[in-house]
């Protein structure tokens, strides 16, 4: 059983949190090497992760 995804989605919470309540952007808690690092930091920009789907050219 994978247990990574969990701690993937909490990562991105983490992020998109932080930035909400107006934290830094380097106030990212995981080390450079961590692939929640990568997952904190698209949560706080609002970027979708690699896996997420694309939206069709027409939505907005």
């Amino acid at each position: 059983m994978d247990t990574r995804q969990p701690t993937i989605i909490e990562a991105i919470a983490e992020g998109a949190h932080a930035r909400a309540i107006g934290l830094p952007k380097d106030s990212c808690p995981y080390d450079a090497d961590m692939p929640e690092r990568k997952a904190w930091l698209e949560g706080y920009d609002g970027t979708p992760t690699e896996d997420a789907f694309d939206r069709p050219i027409g939505d907005t």
